[in-house]
């Protein structure tokens, strides 16, 4: 089972009414969560953690959930209200106005942390969930707790606009980096960190710094995979884009998924892939998240629709 943690919400996409006026609809969402659902529908054994709000976007939230295959019971479910997102999309590329004092999410603490059984292979972590006090203390407690037994993967997935205090962000993301199995980075998240340098430069940065596996994205360029012994570059699938939203959530997704199918999700397993593994995790992750830039919002694929 691979358990991922970090924030559900809810995005409010833009919509134009049966009458013709400018509206917004409620979509639950959340890179993290995203990622598990992702997970659930490629038909691996996924559950979430996060705080989830009793009320009636809660309730869309767990729905979605259910609805495909991941297990919400690891969540705390509180009284606080929910996390929304109201989304600007301009030639497919979304904005945020983020609406988060308080939630559900943002306040989850250790008290609130699940116990995980031998079942559970790996842990994700990443993204906005990362920000803000107490949940990225809280995220970051579970990740110490478990990464000396369990694959880790990272995908800090950088929002410059939520970052109030970059160092601090910086030197969190670093010590997570530091402990985790698999990071993942696009290119504008390595532009944030203002390292200088090619991508094999920086990949080698991450590596040395203590992950086994550093994935780049590029976009329509496609992706890149590294560890200590070689690199591997898959292209992207060439798709109509609707828009992003969701898109690496989805790749991550990919790549965890096809580690489990090949029954490599462990520590010394991830530490050691060979180049035919590394290639099936980037080109799944490139095949899954073509499927969801390809419609509209973050709707990863099914297994059967990328003939799993």
């Amino acid at each position: 089972m691979i358990l991922c943690c970090g924030e559900a919400l809810i995005d409010m996409l833009p919509r134009d009414t049966t009458l013709g006026e400018k509206g917004f609809a409620p979509y639950a969402g959340g890179a993290i969560f995203n990622t598990a659902i992702a997970l659930g529908r490629l038909g691996i054994p996924t559950a979430f953690f996060t705080g989830i709000a009793d009320d009636m976007m809660g309730e869309i939230l767990l729905e979605t959930l259910k609805a495909s295959n991941v297990d919400y019971s690891p969540c705390a479910i509180t009284p606080r209200p929910s996390t929304i997102a109201f989304v600007k999309l301009v030639n497919g590329q979304a904005t945020y106005a983020f609406y988060d004092e308080g939630t559900a999410g943002r306040m989850i603490t250790t008290a609130d942390l699940p116990d995980l059984g031998d079942d559970c292979e790996a842990l994700h972590f990443g993204a906005i969930s990362l920000i803000p006090s107490p949940c990225g203390e809280t995220y970051e407690a579970l990740l110490d707790r478990e990464a000396a037994s369990r694959v880790i993967s990272l995908d800090p997935n950088i929002r410059p606009g939520f970052i109030k205090d970059k160092p601090s962000h910086m030197a969190r993301i670093k010590r997570m980096a530091g402990k985790s199995d698999i990071v993942k980075f696009s290119d504008e998240d390595l532009d944030w960190f203002g390292l200088q340098g090619d991508h094999d430069a920086l990949a080698a940065h991450w590596l040395n710094h203590g992950a086994k596996l550093v994935v780049i994205t590029k976009g329509a360029e496609g992706a890149s995979g590294y560890t200590k012994d070689r690199k591997v570059t898959v292209p992207s699938e060439r798709v109509t884009v609707v828009d992003t939203v969701g898109a690496g959530d989805t790749f991550d997704a990919g790549i965890l998924a096809s580690l489990k199918m090949d029954n490599l999700l462990t520590k010394r397993q991830v530490a050691s892939l060979d180049e035919q593994a590394l290639r099936n995790a980037l080109t799944l992750g490139a095949k899954a998240a073509a499927v969801t830039v390809s419609r509209a919002g973050a709707n990863p694929p099914w297994a059967r629709e990328i003939g799993l």
